[in-house]
């Protein structure tokens, strides 16, 4: 099996954006290709022995990060990789860019056609996005790293802040801050988190899938205008130029926007001590930031991008 050396734990930074100051956990920073909260994700995957697997499966977009964290997976591990997508536009197929060419330059095959009811024994099933008890394993670590920095900080209550997709993470996190909340006391930690497909009725169901006991569930924050997940907003790429220019850090544009635009309308409701989680996916950043430019010519002006 082909090594990778993931840079654990990740560094936590201060940064100030609109006059708060808030603490960044860097999972970016994790590895150039293995980052984010996928690294976390998949970490068992990476960590733990699996000689009859010869084939990982996975389902979902054609430019999921999740999609291409898998492809890098797959290269590591030395697996074949297989995808399925519902549907995969004459232009994407024709010009590969962003985490689709990326991911088939690791060597994935992708299928627009419905992934199979049965696997062969020799093949790992993934959900999409990750969505799978295994998960659990890496975000225990990231719990762990972010409960060692508390106690080492005397930082008695810490929140956290995360936007979602399933919602793996933030209930991965909170579960094992409740599980750590006797071996931290009196430190306390509590995780909110924002629905970024869907609403906060299908970020419960996906839960709940995980975990049935609702008081291991991490606080659900959302804002009173619906978004639709994938779909270009202004504001979305008006807060991302803002939080460049004023923290020099790079964020993703597909859940970071709506994270921070929740953060910032209920920051009066959390305490003094607030961390962001820097979940990685910038990969996914390349075809994004090309279809926001051209439908948002005049605001893209003044990013340093």
């Amino acid at each position: 099996m082909q090594k990778t050396s993931l840079a654990l734990p990740s560094p936590i930074e201060e940064i100030v954006f609109d006059y708060s100051l808030f603490y960044l956990k860097r999972d970016d920073a994790i590895h150039p290709d293995f980052s984010g909260n996928k690294a976390r994700k998949f970490h068992y995957f990476l960590t733990h022995d699996f000689p009859e697997i010869r084939r990982v499966v996975s389902y979902g977009s054609p430019q999921s990060n999740a999609m291409y964290s898998l492809s890098v997976l797959a290269r590591i591990r030395g697996w074949m990789f297989d995808y399925y997508v519902d549907h995969i536009s004459g232009y994407l197929r024709d010009h590969p860019h962003g985490n689709y060419a990326r991911a088939l330059a690791n060597g994935m095959q992708l299928h627009a056609t419905p992934r199979p009811e049965i696997l062969p024994p020799d093949t790992l099933l993934i959900h999409e996005g990750g969505r799978q008890s295994e998960a659990e394993y890496g975000v225990a670590i990231l719990a762990h790293e972010i409960a060692d920095w508390q106690q080492e900080q005397g930082i008695d209550h810490l929140d956290i802040f995360l936007p979602s997709g399933t919602g793996t993470t933030a209930l991965y996190l909170q579960k094992t801050f409740k599980k750590l909340s006797t071996l931290h006391s009196p430190l306390s930690t509590k995780i909110y988190t924002t629905p970024c497909v869907g609403d906060g009725s299908y970020l419960r169901k996906q839960f709940a899938m995980l975990e049935p006991d609702e008081k291991m569930w991490p606080t659900t924050l959302d804002l009173p205008r619906k978004y639709h997940f994938g779909k270009l907003y202004r504001e979305f790429y008006e807060i991302w130029i803002e939080l460049q220019q004023q923290t020099g850090v790079i964020f993703d544009l597909l859940y970071d926007p709506k994270g921070w635009l929740t953060l910032m309308a209920h920051r009066d409701q959390m305490g003094q001590h607030l961390l962001y989680l820097h979940q990685g996916g910038l990969q996914g950043n390349e075809s994004m930031l090309r279809r926001y430019k051209r439908s948002f010519p005049h605001v893209n002006k003044d990013t340093k991008r």
